[in-house]
């Protein structure tokens, strides 16, 4: 159809505005990059300087701590709490009871909310429906959830029956779950239908094979599982919603229970069997692998209640905060904290995904205008990506606080995410799980060196000494480094069902100090700071991660072709660490793609069998073929060797 000449004029004009429009907003994005990199650099040479006036502080100016040759002890703090959680929790809805609690999103699904009265009433709802399952004080009750509401009620629930909960990586295979499942003799399951994947929003596994291979027959009347006899329920939330290509007929699995009908349970306050006592066990965390050497760290209402009310202290969260938690809550850093910590100040925690998503962890931060955020150093770079890629089309204005763990944080991203997500009152948070967890952390107040350089001061009621490698008995000198080990409320009962493990890592001294020893490498300066200089155990951490070697190399012996496999972590820009394998091929095999298939093994098959019998994140980055190993007089391999191998073979692949 033609156009008059005054409609041709129209649609030019309106063509020359869009095109000016674009001009001016392409404009507009490089300004906002070019400012985000002098942003950058300003906070760069800012930390630079302020170090350089740090040094010529009086001590005076810093935190009264008491330090005498590696003990450092808080002069001042907070009382502890001498209630349950649920006590505790109790007071907080009295208080808070109208304030968001929970704020959870899922894909494809609507946003769910929780005032502090929705979740007791919520929780009290499905802890009498557990009850009425048989579910009793001191039961164990594993979750395989991602951060949802109803993990979150779940929580509650079972801390008011005095029931254990067991957090499990929802990520876990049958061969885990199961290894897992039997060491606690857990009674009671719940698990999602379909377990969502980090990186992959929309998408997930269908656990229906997963249930078949530790259930056994998913169409019988009750649960039955030769491979968990303790085994006798299994709650499954159905979030087939979330994933509408995932088919698994639930309806024809008579013996689960659905998640949605523990909902119909009494909204009335419930009475443990017996009376809760804030020493008793409440949580027991898998701290390393679960299918060679299990280590399961039992928590008490006390040490888990008063860790979390700490960290919020010391980081000045208050009620009016809203904190997005991307850090799952299966591990410590999601759930002590991210959501103990939360709700004991009455402040919101927003759960932006079940599993990590950086874009959606960044929406959430807008369009709820959060104060803080956590994350693990390989997260906040993440989100860090999304935000100069244009994820949102408004950056986050709120925040201001945050906790980033699980790894060392270099200064060039300590200034990143000062000038890109302005999380200028960000700490940094060190420990262990069997500190419940943290033992160590910096304040906002803390002079910006040491903000970037150290992991802070003992926490309040912790004693923290750094001794001697290989002699527990002599505290090395301020300075020195040595192994940190922790005392206090917040060391755990000991290790599940391994009494000879408990004894030799937290032992109790003659006065009745319980120590634990952490493993980890480490120095304390005269004002009471510490600094992580390197690790003494083996343990591998890749983006917050904790690996240990042994779990792979096990896993690793099993593939035909290996005759001896050994693991260290070696330096990853991206990860703080990366997982690389040593194999020694067995006799008469070869390494050479392209020869004999039935006695060839490749780099590609090591990393598919550790794939397929673990989880993604133990597969080994670098796989490097050697005849022999460097090992001392005794037949010790020496790991610190081979990770020096590795540094200078890669130096010279990327050279």
């Amino acid at each position: 159809m033609a156009l008059s000449w005054e409609e041709g004029l129209a649609v030019f004009w309106v063509m020359g505005i869009s095109a000016a429009m674009l001009s001016i907003l392409a404009l507009i994005r490089q300004l906002n990059g070019l400012f985000d990199d002098l942003k950058v650099k300003l906070h760069t040479d800012v930390l630079r300087l302020e170090a350089r006036i740090d040094a010529l502080t009086p001590s005076s100016s810093l935190p009264s701590y008491r330090v005498q040759d590696g003990l450092s002890y808080p002069a001042s703090a907070p009382p502890l709490l001498t209630s349950t959680i649920p006590q505790h929790f109790s007071s907080v809805v009295s208080r808070h009871g109208d304030r968001p609690a929970v704020v959870a999103r899922c894909p494809d699904s609507p946003q769910a909310t929780l005032t502090y009265h929705d979740l007791d009433l919520v929780s009290n709802r499905l802890a009498s429906s557990l009850a009425s399952l048989g579910v009793r004080k001191g039961h164990r009750v594993a979750v395989s959830l991602g951060n949802t509401a109803e993990y979150a009620a779940l929580t509650y629930a079972v801390f008011k029956l005095g029931a254990v909960l067991v957090p499990l990586n929802p990520s876990f295979n049958a061969i885990q779950l199961t290894a897992a499942l039997c060491h606690l003799e857990v009674e009671v399951l719940v698990i999602g239908a379909v377990t969502d994947l980090a990186y992959k929003p929309g998408r997930g596994r269908s656990n229906e094979e997963l249930l078949r291979d530790v259930v056994g027959d998913l169409n019988g009347s009750k649960i039955q599982s030769e491979n968990v006899p303790a085994l006798r329920q299994v709650i499954v939330l159905d979030n087939r919603p979330s994933h509408p290509d995932i088919a698994f007929k639930l309806d024809h699995c008579r013996a689960f229970t659905p998640y949605a009908t523990l909902l119909e349970g009494s909204p009335d306050a419930i009475t443990p069997d017996t009376p809760l006592d804030p020493s008793d066990i409440i949580n027991i965390q898998f701290t390393s692998g679960t299918t060679s050497s299990p280590k399961a760290a039992m928590l008490a209402h006390a040490s888990i209640l008063n860790n979390g009310a700490l960290i919020a202290h010391r980081m000045g969260l208050d009620p009016a905060d809203r904190i997005v938690v991307p850090p799952p809550l299966f591990h410590c850093f999601g759930s002590v904290l991210g959501y103990m910590a939360s709700a004991t100040t009455g402040s919101a925690i927003l759960f932006p995904s079940p599993a990590f998503d950086p874009v959606a962890t960044l929406r959430m931060c807008v369009d709820h205008d959060a104060t803080g955020l956590y994350g693990v150093s390989t997260m906040l770079v993440a989100v860090l990506e999304a935000l100069d890629h244009g994820a949102v089309d408004t950056r986050p204005a709120s925040l201001r606080k945050g906790i980033v763990a699980g790894s060392s944080v270099p200064e060039a991203l300590m200034a990143k995410i000062y000038a890109k997500l302005g999380l200028d009152d960000l700490v940094i948070c060190y420990g262990m799980t069997e500190t419940s967890p943290v033992s160590c952390m910096t304040a906002p107040s803390d002079p910006p060196s040491k903000r970037s350089s150290t992991i802070g001061t003992p926490m309040a009621h912790t004693t923290i000494k750094i001794v001697a490698p290989g002699d527990r008995s002599t505290i090395v000198p301020l300075n020195t480094r040595g192994e940190l080990a922790a005392a206090g409320y917040l060391v755990m009962k000991g290790y599940y069902n391994d009494a000879a493990r408990t004894e030799s890592e937290r032992p109790i001294e003659a006065d009745g100090t319980v120590w634990m020893y952490s493993g980890d490498e480490a120095e304390m300066d005269e004002d009471g700071y510490v600094r992580i200089t390197g690790r003494i155990k083996d343990l591998i951490i890749r983006g917050g991660e904790n690996i240990h070697p042994l779990e792979i190399e096990n896993c690793l012996y099993k593939l035909n072709g290996v005759k001896d496999a050994s693991v260290v972590g070696v330096h990853d820009e991206r990860l703080g660490e990366s997982v690389a394998a040593f194999v020694i091929p067995q006799q008469g095999w070869s390494t050479d793609e392209g020869r004999d298939p039935d006695r060839t093994i490749t780099k590609h098959q090591v990393r598919d069998w550790v794939r397929t019998k673990l989880s993604g994140h133990l597969v080994p980055k670098h796989v490097f073929w050697v005849d022999e190993y460097p090992k001392t007089a005794s037949g010790k391999i020496q790991k610190f060797i081979l990770r020096d191998i590795a540094t200078k073979i890669l130096e010279k692949t990327s050279a």
